[in-house]
């Protein structure tokens, strides 16, 4: 069996789920994962998705929580980040020749994507969520970007992709389609108040979101900027951000980075 216990943001989840379901299957074994509802993210995994039926899923609240530590301490190969890296091949998989040497039961606790995540369909946003999705994303027409300003607690991000960065490339957006609108995805008030008024009108977003990641509801909004980020036509995305990669792999849609482009 391989068990997985995710950690950090919802997006590193996502990634680190999808590349477990691919090793899994890769060793036609079960997958089990633990997700522990933290500070980093504290919302049980049924308040987003509904149900996976390809692996089972139990929700923990405590590194000590019983099953976990039995899981952990009965199995015969423990993977960290460390493991991960040491590991993995250029191309974002782990080693075939490493893998097929690791004795079952497989427990991994990573942040780090080990297999490439070919697509999203195993994540599918509760019924509520859904429509709010929806909601959104029938105001986008055809000529939405969207875009994705990190802030917060990613200094990568901060240093590389500043604010003058931002709209340098949603000018050259609007220039080239005067219709643009962008719907912006940020953790930061202030960046929304400049984009405003630097695009008077053409800015969209969950306004009243929530931005705290120890709340079911600041997770949930979190959840909703990322199906909408996906659903736009290109993303201009932060530098080092999960969440502008895995917005734009969802539907393979392009995206170019803030400070790079």
């Amino acid at each position: 069996m391989i068990i997985i216990q995710p950690s950090g943001g919802l997006c590193n989840r996502m990634r680190v789920i999808n590349s477990g379901w691919s090793l899994a299957r890769e060793r036609k074994e079960r997958l089990l994962v633990l997700w522990n509802c933290n500070s980093e993210l504290n919302c049980p995994f049924e308040s987003l998705f509904l149900p996976i039926k390809e692996f089972k899923l139990i929700n923990i609240r405590s590194v000590a929580n019983p099953r976990k530590l039995f899981y952990q301490k009965t199995a015969r190969s423990y993977l960290t980040n460390d493991e991960i890296l040491a590991h993995r091949t250029p191309k974002g998989r782990l080693d075939s020749d490493y893998v097929r040497e690791l004795p079952g039961n497989i427990y991994i606790f990573t942040w780090e994507q080990f297999y490439p995540s070919e697509d999203y369909h195993l994540f599918r946003p509760t019924q509520e969520l859904q429509e709010r999705i929806e909601a959104m994303t029938t105001r986008f027409g055809t000529s939405c970007v969207g875009v994705h300003i990190r802030r917060t607690d990613n200094q990568p991000a901060i240093g590389k992709s500043s604010t003058e960065h931002f709209i340098e490339c949603m000018k050259r957006e609007a220039a080239e389609d005067p219709d643009t609108r962008f719907y912006l995805a940020t953790d930061d008030f202030e960046e929304e108040r400049i984009l405003r008024e630097a695009f008077p009108g053409r800015i969209l977003s969950n306004e009243k979101r929530c931005l705290r990641r120890d709340s079911a509801e600041g997770i949930q909004d979190a959840l909703l900027d990322l199906y909408c980020l996906a659903s736009t036509r290109k993303i201009i995305g932060s530098y080092f951000s999960s969440f502008t990669d895995i917005a734009a792999d969802m539907h393979k849609i392009p995206k170019i980075i803030a400070g790079e482009a």
